[in-house]
């Protein structure tokens, strides 16, 4: 008989979620370093909106066919910098036509700040409270549908007041999904860190995106 003493399942199961939270957390700062990296490079060669448009496609392309037959082998880290990457390159006009405005760099920088405090604050809550936010994946997964239907609407529309409602919704949404995406992981919902990073690095840039759309409007 063996003198060692195994590890309880419970023990080993939380060794496992604090090692997928932990490769989580250092695969998102590398890809979020990496996006900003390229959105800067986008910015300096002066991407034209079509060509940034088309690395948007493409990375949601990398996700939605490539990332679901890799994502559990090295390749799938790969995969996850090239769609951080291409997003990053895709926001570069955009940040390229705030800062041009007059008080375009403190915009900028206030959406920045405001999208840390907002993942910060959310997932402290989460790491500190450990609370099982998986009750919420259905009221969720309404809201994307509800804000995405009203972004297609809005696009033949052109109503300010919708716009605003549209980037307010979907900031409430992706911070909602910040709270459940996280529970999943140190719950044991989410095993693969790379499926998890990709999820979280999209709250944040929704995150961004639609404050700074929000701030731009109001600074008019």
């Amino acid at each position: 008989m063996s003198n060692s003493t195994p590890f309880p399942k419970s023990s080993v199961g939380a060794l496992e979620t604090n090692k997928v939270l932990r490769n989580t957390y250092s695969l998102l700062a590398m890809t979020m370093l990496f996006s900003a990296a390229m959105a800067g490079l986008s910015m300096f060669l002066n991407i034209p909106h079509g060509v940034a448009f088309a690395c948007s496609l493409v990375a949601i392309g990398l996700v939605w066919f490539v990332l679901p037959r890799v994502e559990e082998s090295s390749m799938g880290i790969l995969v996850v910098f090239a769609f951080t990457g291409l997003l990053g390159v895709g926001l570069g006009p955009m940040l390229q036509s705030y800062l041009s405005l007059a008080n375009g760099p403190t915009l900028v920088a206030t959406a920045m700040g405001g999208t840390g405090v907002i993942f910060l604050a959310l997932s402290a809550y989460v790491l500190t409270t450990k609370k099982d936010f998986s009750f919420m994946g259905g009221f969720l997964m309404v809201g994307l549908i509800v804000v995405f239907g009203a972004a297609i609407l809005n696009i033949f529309l052109s109503i300010p007041a919708l716009s605003l409602a549209v980037s307010s919704g979907i900031i409430l949404v992706m911070s909602g999904l910040i709270l459940f995406d996280t529970s999943r992981i140190i719950n044991g919902g989410e095993t693969n860190y790379v499926r998890a990073t990709v999820s979280l690095f999209l709250n944040i840039y929704n995150i961004f995106t639609s404050l700074l759309h929000i701030l731009g409007i109001m600074d008019e």
